[in-house]
């Protein structure tokens, strides 16, 4: 396949979850605007906004950020799943806690001011008993990440307080090994359920995926991956999605990726997600968080 139909990083469809959840999504591109518009080749971002004013993002499209046919997660089963907002309560991004102070989440997603919401299941404004509520103070893009090929696409967050550990609240471990073909992981987060329809689910979303070879991922998007992404996905119909950028993918009990990019609309056959392979940037991430301690 010569080019990727869409950028889906998860930007685009806030102002229908506005409309029908009463609260805003935003799905983040880099502060200075460069992802904030999607073309018609190269990657799509799964960034969503679910408010007014929304635009798409090259990570936040509905083909890879958003869970398309998972099902609920188990309460208390997504501890380090976290949701950076914008305003109140306007969900940009998905991110996940590696460290009592620190989040992972897509560079592809980076603001100047947002607010972080843990141990929070429901996409609701509404109080939820276990929640936490904290300011990112630093984001920390990879001096690699290029954009629109979204290289390298990761950042790290630093919260403005450690983290309380709780049953709703605890870190993830990034895993030390790449993950091989036929690796059985999970994909969370809030992002659209239907694509290029956009409805956004009211309660966190998981979704079984098998991480697939190098080579049919490279077939999938010719020229356009390399050995800081890695392809997952599952029969047709059933993707991450717009909204879901940033968002982590554990596999074995670790964290192996975050969700990057992908194409639009969401869950096309031969068109699987593509993710951050976080086992690449171990170092980067220890030494990033022990210098801005």
């Amino acid at each position: 396949m010569a080019t990727v139909g869409r950028p889906r990083m998860w930007v685009l469809g806030a102002l229908i979850t506005a409309l029908l959840l009463g609260v805003t999504e935003r799905v983040l591109a880099n502060d200075d605007g460069s992802c904030g518009s999607s073309s018609n080749t190269g990657p799509s971002g799964r960034n969503q906004d679910l408010g007014a004013g929304a635009r798409e993002d090259a990570r936040s499209d509905n083909s890879s950020s958003r869970i398309i046919n998972g099902s609920d997660c188990e309460k208390h089963s997504q501890q380090w799943q976290a949701a950076l907002l914008l305003g109140p309560n306007q969900l940009y991004c998905g991110a996940a806690l590696v460290h009592p102070q620190w989040l992972l989440t897509a560079a592809h997603c980076r603001k100047q001011v947002f607010r972080v919401r843990l141990g929070h299941q429901s996409l609701s404004p509404v109080y939820e008993s276990g929640q936490q509520m904290f300011q990112g103070i630093k984001s920390i893009p990879h001096p690699g990440y290029a954009h629109p090929g979204h290289s390298n696409d990761l950042m790290l967050i630093k919260l403005n307080r450690r983290i309380r550990f709780t049953k709703d609240v605890k870190p993830i471990n990034v895993s030390s090994h790449c993950p091989s073909a036929g690796t059985k992981c999970l994909v969370s987060g809030w992002g659209t359920t239907n694509s290029p329809q956009v409805h956004f689910p009211k309660t966190l979303q998981c979704l079984n995926i098998t991480v697939l070879s190098q080579k049919r991922c490279e077939d999938a998007y010719p020229r356009q991956i390399d050995d800081t992404m890695f392809c997952a996905g599952d029969e047709a119909g059933r993707d991450s999605c717009q909204g879901d950028s940033g968002g982590p993918v554990v596999c074995n009990g670790s964290l192996q990726g975050l969700v990057s990019w992908g194409d639009y609309p969401c869950a096309q056959p031969n068109r699987p997600g593509v993710y951050t392979n976080l086992c690449k940037f171990n170092k980067w991430i220890q030494e990033t968080i022990q210098a801005n301690s």
